[in-house]
């Protein structure tokens, strides 16, 4: 064993599964298996391995300046022009964007931008936010509060109550549902239990609502047709921000730009990383409309310095490789491709619903999971996580990287550069894969009757 903590990860069972290059949509072991990445690493390399511009800008912009910050009024060119093409990209209005290193920091960001902002005008006591069950924003102090998984709290000691986290009904109809509710009904019921936290807890002492337009690590949840609408009708009735948290579903993923466009929502703020910069160097965007900024702006001389900031705010590397990233998505009309490649991804996922394993399969674009379950009639789940991990690891022994989230949800996100042959050779590895888990299954009486 190495004298590396690793993130996320069982202390025990460390340092099984070495990864020693990738080629495009495919990474090889430090024993020459190759392996199709079908979670794009985690959720990110949107343009894959090995792509030469990106290695060469990331040179270049070394070579011409390798490092400089932002903080008291320093800038740079790069970072300034990343600024303009990214906000030119975004459904905000008039967005203006703060720069970091992760998806997690973003959302710390955020928080603590929505705070500064309600403290410069006046309303202090309007901060708390609303996040859903079984959603994932983060593993920092702040945004794993926002986050909904046990797993990324057990053990930590979270502020949660003192940075006045609010949850909600996660809008999962599969699993949320009450017997004989159509999924119209499921949304109604749901969105008004978000009206009525919101009349318990008070109006003025809400800040915002968070949500990922399709959620990744909670098991990809597509919520039914009209729950956002509704949603923000609500939030639009008592004045609160929606913040959409694009750190997954942004540049793409979803079969559009952008998540919020996928699922018809116009965000107040937005936060960003991942396929920002094809994940070739960290960062992260936290985006707010024009006019919150301009706000705070005013009222620099009572509040003085905003005193946030990362080391790497900007970092001109990363700013080159996101900047040559997004012109990439642009030229190649990455997005579009994405969209048609992924419409037959989802056709090619849900030839697999009648498979007895086979609970759900949801997802859009080029992200998707696929439920599986102990009884298709009852949708009766297993228990843990045992199966799930089963499954990653078969998926991995037949050259197949995915992940298991939500107990016994097997999440894809592949490279937006995949090809639909390379869909073709994805789904037949998950296929035989799924046959050897019924067989395990069926050997030790999982199966429920």
């Amino acid at each position: 064993m190495t004298s590396i903590i690793y993130p996320t990860t069982n202390f025990k069972a460390t340092e099984q599964f070495f990864i020693e290059r990738g080629e495009g949509v495919y990474v090889f072991d430090n024993k020459g298996n190759k392996y199709i990445e079908g979670l794009a690493g985690l959720w990110c390399t949107s343009l894959g391995y090995g792509n030469r511009e990106l290695i060469d800008t990331a040179s270049e912009q070394m070579s011409k300046l390798a490092y400089t910050h932002m903080f008291g009024g320093k800038t740079h060119q790069v970072a300034i022009d990343l600024a303009e093409k990214l906000t030119a990209m975004l459904p905000v209005e008039d967005a203006k964007v703060f720069f970091g290193n992760s998806g997690s920091d973003a959302n710390d960001t955020q928080m603590k931008l929505i705070h500064y902002y309600f403290d410069a005008i006046g309303m202090p006591e309007k901060r708390k936010i609303i996040a859903r069950e079984r959603s994932y924003h983060g593993v920092t102090i702040a945004s794993a509060s926002l986050t909904g998984l046990s797993v990324n709290q057990i053990g930590f000691d979270l502020p949660i109550d003192a940075l006045g986290v609010l949850r909600t009904d996660a809008p999962h109809y599969y699993r949320g549902a009450q017997i004989g509710e159509t999924e119209s009904d499921f949304v109604s019921r749901i969105v008004n239990n978000l009206e009525q936290l919101i009349l318990k807890e008070g109006p003025d002492t809400i800040a915002a609502f968070i949500a990922e337009p399709i959620t990744g690590a909670s098991g990809v949840i597509v919520p039914p047709d009209g729950y956002y609408q509704k949603v923000e009708d609500v939030l639009n009735k008592y004045n609160i921000f929606f913040w959409a948290d694009e750190v997954i579903n942004g540049f793409g993923r979803t079969g559009q730009d952008f998540g919020s466009n996928t699922m018809g929502i116009k965000p107040d703020m937005m936060t960003l990383a991942k396929q920002l910069s094809s994940a070739y160097v960290p960062i992260s965007a936290s985006v707010i409309r024009g006019d919150l900024y301009e706000a705070m702006v005013e009222q620099s001389a009572k509040m003085g310095v905003f005193g946030h900031g990362y080391t790497y705010s900007g970092h001109p590397v990363a700013c080159a490789v996101a900047l040559k990233t997004l012109e990439i998505y642009e030229r190649d009309n990455i997005f579009e491709r994405a969209a048609q490649v992924g419409e037959y991804f989802q056709n090619r996922l849900r030839e697999l619903e009648q498979h007895p394993l086979v609970g759900e399969v949801r997802g859009k674009g080029l992200l998707a999971a696929v439920e599986l379950v102990a009884n298709k009639t009852s949708r009766q789940a297993f228990e843990g996580g045992g199966i799930g991990a089963f499954a990653q690891q078969a998926c991995q022994n037949n050259g197949l990287i995915v992940r298991a989230v939500a107990g016994s949800s097997i999440a894809f996100c592949p490279p937006l550069i995949i090809t639909k042959r390379q869909i073709d050779e994805m789904i037949g590895k998950f296929s035989k894969s799924l046959n050897e888990i019924l067989d395990f299954i069926v050997k030790e009486r999982l199966l429920s009757e």
